[in-house]
C-alpha cells in the first residue's frame, strides 16, 4: 500500500468512526458502494479524485481531511514528495499542499493540466468558495452552464456548490493554484 492509499484508509476509518456511521451508512450518504468503500478502508483501492469528492460531499467533510496526516510546526512542502491525485487517464494532477485544517477552513492545492485534459467536479457544500490563479497556461472554467477563459496571471472566484470543470484549453501545460473556501 503506497503512503497516500494509507493517510486516506486511516482518514476514513477515523471519520466513519468519530460520526458513528456503518459502511452501508457512508455508502448510501455518498453514492460509493459499499464494497468500494470497505477496499479504501482496508488500503486495497486507491480512490480516484471524483470518488474522493462524493465521500467528501457525502461526509459534509472538506476533500483534504481524507488526505491529511497530523503536521506541526513550520513544515517545507515540496511538489515531489507529494502523490498526486489523478484525473483524466494522468492528463489532470492534483497535489494536495495544505490540508484542510479546522481552525483555517480552507485547504490549497496544486494542479498541472495536460494539453486537453479537464475534471469536473460535483457540487460542494453551500457557502463553498474556489479562487484559482493560473500561473502558466489557458484554463477553461465551467460553473453549471457559464464558460470563463482564464489565461496566465488571472484568477477566478466562484461558488462552487455547482458542477464546475476545468479544462486545458492551451497548447502548453497549465498549471493553477487553487484555493477552496469551506464556510462551514
Amino acid at each position: 500500500m503506497d503512503v497516500m492509499s494509507s493517510i486516506i484508509s486511516e482518514n476514513l476509518k477515523k471519520i466513519r468512526k468519530e460520526k458513528k456511521l456503518s459502511l452501508d451508512h457512508v455508502s448510501d450518504l455518498t453514492g460509493v458502494s459499499k464494497s468500494m468503500l470497505g477496499q479504501i478502508e482496508r488500503g486495497e483501492s486507491s480512490p480516484t479524485i471524483s470518488t474522493l469528492w462524493k465521500i467528501a460531499t457525502g461526509l459534509h467533510i472538506s476533500f483534504t481531511a481524507l488526505l491529511e496526516k497530523e503536521a506541526q510546526g513550520t513544515i517545507l512542502i515540496s511538489k515531489e514528495d507529494i502523490k498526486p491525485l489523478l484525473s483524466d487517464q494522468g492528463k489532470y494532477r492534483l497535489y494536495p499542499m495544505f490540508p484542510y485544517e479546522e481552525d483555517r477552513r480552507f485547504e490549497m492545492l496544486y494542479i498541472e493540466l495536460d494539453v486537453g485534459a479537464n475534471s469536473v467536479s460535483a457540487p460542494h457544500e453551500e457557502g463553498t468558495e474556489e479562487l484559482l490563479i493560473v500561473y502558466s497556461g489557458t484554463v477553461a472554467v465551467t460553473v453549471d452552464t457559464e464558460r470563463y477563459v482564464v489565461a496566465e496571471g488571472c484568477g477566478i472566484r466562484f461558488s462552487a456548490n455547482k458542477t464546475h470543470r476545468y479544462e486545458n484549453i492551451g497548447k502548453e501545460q497549465a498549471k493553477v493554484c487553487m484555493l477552496i473556501y469551506y464556510k462551514m
